[in-house]
């Protein structure tokens, strides 16, 4: 499993984490800002106003609602990114990472706006009479690129298992076991059977299901962030200057916390974004795509709400959460994860600025150390060489190494720091922690106590099993492009399968993959909406022209 990770991270690192693709994402967002004169600000009042219905007719073709297009767009973004990712972010980024978070979605508004629209106005009856669509749509009919279309398709096909289903499932099952005690196998069975009935209903009943689970898990997973940030009030504005004074400069080391550059919260921020709000990659058009509407811009303007939703508020108030309890910096007794964890030859220490710099500076890729290669000795559980175990990006502590269940006396053999064989082992000790168990830490820290842990259980519950039922829309909608409709009930069972199998896979590989799957869906896409820029500015000015010729007393946006 390790060879496999380092293999993914490889090509994730010329993909996804790459500098050139932040760029080409946060690039695009900010030319159609600026060529469509700020869109997300101007338009925003007639976005809410659209969702309740202002624009409809009755004559509207589509399968959903405006609102339940939302919705199941909303639970497609609204996930395990927004609880685990964001503390990911700051784990590995500092505060600051969170500023680009909210950064990414401010200019993914717009980036969803024009995915949506464009999306919407090439979209197709599917041989069953359901409406089809997504970016695959006009990449076919209006760019003449059809293998462009084949390749965002296939991309889609991959996402929704590395965004949909198996960081989803992952993340539930981690929270169950860590709150009830349920072992991740158990929770992926039952959470199985639940998704393939859901699914085998299509979009009609998946927006039925989403309509109703997107506001009561908002609401739940609101009046517990608001639980722990009131019990922290103290820490409220240092939490504030620390998103912003970090930005330009990154983060100093500060308790457990070894601490992190600029470039490098820079590239989390941005990275986790998109994972959290989707802007860019084309996910969401495919759900817009079955909503009523005659007018493309309509529903565009409907999606603009997504990244604002999703990320300015609902990350922010995690971030928040995290950033108010401290939980980021503290070293708390956990499982350690051979992904996360790495063997030092000698002896080194975080109580002092030199061993800091040398932890630091390693993590970050900046300096090799001696890492230790050969058998580890350990005597009751405790190691005896003279060697340090870095986890999660810390210098671990107190640690306990254990073989079926009982401390371990006798030899692990180690090579480059690596344990090569983790059969029946499990180290335990006192590190930092990160993604959905950070968040779970954090929510105890406040008038619930422990009883935060359910709060984030329950929201993970329902935000990332709202999400793999939507991403399975997604997959299937790009399979019935590929392979026509008979292949769609293939493509369920896979990813029913996938699912299950996810609940009990190390979680680091499964985020690595995540990386990979969303760069490959929304290089395509970003390249297909540039294309179509002029076409972009020309419906926004048909829409406009329509919305005064229906409302002739109403002032409209320059555009």
């Amino acid at each position: 499993m390790q060879q496999l990770n380092d293999f993914l991270t490889l090509i994730d690192n010329y993909v996804g984490s790459s500098q050139w693709f932040v760029y080409f994402l946060l690039g695009t967002g900010l030319f159609f800002t600026i060529y469509l004169k700020f869109p997300q600000f101007r338009y925003l009042k007639y976005s809410f106003r659209i969702v309740r219905g202002k624009f409809d007719r009755e004559s509207d073709v589509g399968d959903t609602s405006h609102f339940q297009a939302l919705a199941t767009a909303l639970s497609g973004t609204v996930g395990t990114g927004n609880i685990a990712g964001v503390a990911l972010a700051i784990h590995l980024g500092g505060p600051a990472a969170l500023f680009w978070m909210l950064m990414t979605a401010v200019i993914g508004m717009t980036t969803k706006f024009v995915e949506v629209t464009l999306s919407h106005k090439y979209r197709e009856i599917a041989e069953d009479g359901s409406v089809s669509g997504g970016p695959m749509y006009y990449m076919k009919n209006r760019l003449n690129m059809k293998w462009l279309a084949v390749i965002f398709a296939i991309a889609t096909i991959l996402s929704s298992f590395g965004t949909g289903s198996l960081p989803q499932i992952n993340s539930i099952a981690s929270s169950a076991f860590s709150t009830f005690g349920i072992a991740p196998i158990v929770t992926g069975a039952v959470l199985s059977v639940i998704l393939a009935f859901v699914i085998i209903g299509g979009i009609k009943r998946i927006a039925k299901i989403t309509e109703k689970l997107v506001p009561i898990m908002a609401i739940i997973y609101f009046i517990g962030a608001i639980g722990v940030i009131g019990y922290n009030y103290q820490n409220i504005i240092p939490s504030l200057t620390s998103i912003i004074s970090d930005v330009f400069t990154g983060t100093a080391a500060v308790g457990g916390f070894l601490g992190a550059g600029f470039s490098f919260a820079f590239n989390r921020g941005v990275n986790r974004g998109l994972f959290s709000n989707e802007a860019g990659q084309g996910s969401a058009p495919i759900a817009h795509a079955a909503a009523r509407a005659h007018e493309p811009v309509s529903e565009g303007l409907v999606a603009l709400l997504e990244p604002f939703i999703d990320t300015i508020i609902i990350c922010m108030l995690t971030g928040m959460v995290i950033l108010s309890s401290g939980a980021w910096t503290k070293k708390i007794d956990n499982q350690f994860q051979y992904s996360d964890m790495s063997i030092l030859n000698g002896v080194y220490t975080d109580q002092n600025q030199e061993g800091k710099d040398l932890l630091y500076n390693y993590i970050a890729g900046k300096q090799e150390l001696d890492m230790f290669t050969g058998n580890l000795l350990v005597t009751d559980g405790r190691i005896t060489n003279e060697v340090t175990v870095v986890n999660s990006r810390s210098l671990a502590e107190d640690v306990v190494v254990l073989k079926n269940g009982k401390n371990l006396t006798g030899e692990i053999p180690v090579q480059n720091g690596r344990i090569t064989n983790t059969e029946n082992l499990l180290f335990k000790g006192k590190s930092l922690i990160h993604s959905a168990a950070l968040t779970t830490e954090a929510f105890t820290e406040s008038w619930f106590g422990d009883y935060g842990r359910y709060i984030v259980s329950i929201g993970i519950l329902l935000f990332a099993f709202s999400t793999a039922i939507s991403w399975s829309y997604y997959g299937g909608r790009a399979t019935i492009f590929l392979f026509g409709v008979k292949g769609d009930i293939y493509f369920r069972i896979v990813y029913v399968i996938g699912f299950f199998l996810a609940s009990f896979t190390d979680t680091t590989i499964i985020w690595t993959f995540s990386g990979i799957t969303i760069a490959l869906m929304t290089l395509p896409n970003l390249f297909g909406i540039l294309m179509l820029h002029k076409e972009m500015k020309s419906e926004v000015g048909l829409f406009w022209k329509e919305w005064s010729d229906r409302f002739p007393g109403e002032k409209t946006p320059n555009y």
